[in-house]
């Protein structure tokens, strides 16, 4: 069963400590929905830059990376209904893609 990966683009930070814990509770009961197909639940991330040939850029792109899940699911529509069903999507999107197995 292949992993994917969900890339949590757009959103915003709560506006007030009570509501990064009803997020927090929403984010969890996710997860725990999930079971065994949360391979990794992933983090946030900070600030990001951008590098190219050209050189770096300090806005993250037009739609800068916010976090990462990792997901198992037969399929990619399967990890499409996991993403679905994120509370992420209530404020922003979710790249979902399966992670290629390489070997060196």
């Amino acid at each position: 069963m292949p992993d994917y990966i969900l890339a949590y683009h757009g959103g915003k930070k709560p506006e007030s400590e009570e509501e990064g814990m009803k997020e927090m509770a929403r984010w969890k009961a996710w997860l725990d929905d999930l079971g065994d197909a949360v391979v990794s639940p992933g983090n946030p991330v900070g600030m990001s830059k951008t590098v190219s040939k050209d050189g770096v850029t300090d806005d993250g792109g037009p739609n800068p990376l916010m976090g990462f899940s990792v997901v198992r699911a037969d399929d990619i529509d399967g990890a499409i209904k996991m993403a679905k069903a994120c509370p992420f999507v209530d404020m922003g999107t979710i790249e979902v893609a399966e992670m290629i197995e390489m070997e060196m």
